[in-house]
């Protein structure tokens, strides 16, 4: 029978990536202090407020490396009232299937795919990201069997709209030691995340990557509000006050453990208008300064932001600009951290 597909090459599996790219002690301890500190935030211990910050999709390694350490300072200057938790997003999720699909297909975007080269590429790029900054960083988990590629270096695993109805990433997710947090999918049904949340959370038997496998289930799963898009194609916020509240009695009937969101102030929520990220984390923070129980309940805000405002051509020659989704710009990004430590400090 004639085949529609043709079967390229065997790939290493997770285990032979990981010994022939290992990480040293310091890097392993950086990252299990990175993870820690974020269960502190997110089961209540610890009343800082996350920062998910970078690109759309990380595109050069040089410009993300880039990106990544003009952080550290900035960091150093919040770290009382913020953790900021860069994102490397190395797998780009396409509506329609068209398009750059992230670093993992073309890790030099004006090249042919090659996920061989991709897998490497994105190791390397979360590995030197601790080495030379100590950040451990944030990835979409779009394809649930790569993740063991990067699960002992990631400090947090976002599943996205389009993913988290699929019960592959659903039951994975229950199997992960870090921080994870379910999108609202793009129809804005909030039952579905809490859904995807009660079953991250709890423990397993599935089948993954050839194995047999049982999770113990994930406390720490949580859910992340990007806006939504209506049955005419517009897009809708989610991110408002009573958005906020409805969200929290959703989490009162549920019964879950340590309830939490985190807002994405981009994509729906601002309908990619990226300067709009700017009002839109400030009104998140204000809500949370009005009412006490959204201040426990919001942990984190999640910012679309590169070295240059707006976006190109994937074939665009703008070190630093998106060439997905527009970002804001570092300078903005900066000034935005910095006000928004501030109004932390004042609540």
């Amino acid at each position: 029978m004639q085949q529609n597909a043709r079967f390229i090459r065997k790939l290493p599996i997770p285990m032979d990536i990981k010994k022939e790219f290992p990480l040293s002690e310091r890097v392993s301890a950086a990252r299990a202090a990175r993870v820690e500190e974020m269960r502190a935030i997110l089961d209540g211990r610890d009343s800082r407020l996350m920062l998910m910050i970078g690109p759309c999709s990380a595109d050069r390694e040089d410009s993300v490396m880039d990106h990544i350490s003009r952080l550290v300072p900035l960091q150093e200057q919040v770290k009382d009232k913020i953790l900021i938790v860069p994102r490397i997003y190395t797998n780009k999720p396409r509506t329609n299937g068209a398009g750059y699909k992230g670093m993992l297909h073309q890790p030099d975007p004006s090249k042919k795919p090659d996920m061989l080269e991709g897998i490497i590429a994105i190791r390397r790029l979360h590995t030197r990201a601790v080495e030379e900054t100590g950040f451990a960083c944030a990835d979409e988990m779009l394809y649930p069997e790569n993740w063991r590629y990067l699960s002992d270096i990631l400090s947090y695993v976002a599943v996205g709209a389009r993913s988290v109805e699929n019960q592959q990433h659903r039951l994975t997710a229950s199997g992960i030691d870090s921080p994870v947090g379910m999108k609202n999918p793009t129809s804005g049904d909030i039952s579905v995340m809490i859904n995807a949340i009660n079953a991250a959370q709890h423990g397993h038997t599935f089948i993954y990557r050839g194995w047999e496998v049982e999770s113990k289930g994930n406390p720490l799963c949580h859910a992340i509000l990007r806006g939504y898009v209506d049955d005419r194609g517009v897009s809708h916020p989610n991110y408002h006050y009573e958005d906020l509240v409805a969200l929290n009695e959703a989490y009162k009937k549920s019964g879950l453990q340590n309830p939490a969101v985190i807002v994405d102030c981009n994509h729906s929520n601002s309908g990619k208008q990226y300067l709009e990220q700017i009002r839109i984390a400030k009104e998140v923070l204000h809500s949370t300064r009005y009412n006490p129980e959204l201040r426990k309940l919001v942990k984190g805000l999640m910012i679309e932001s590169y070295l240059l405002d707006g976006n190109q051509p994937v074939d665009g020659k703008e070190y630093g600009k998106s060439i997905t989704d527009p970002c804001l710009g570092f300078e903005k990004t900066k000034e935005l951290v910095l006000e928004l430590a501030k109004m932390r400090k004042g609540a």
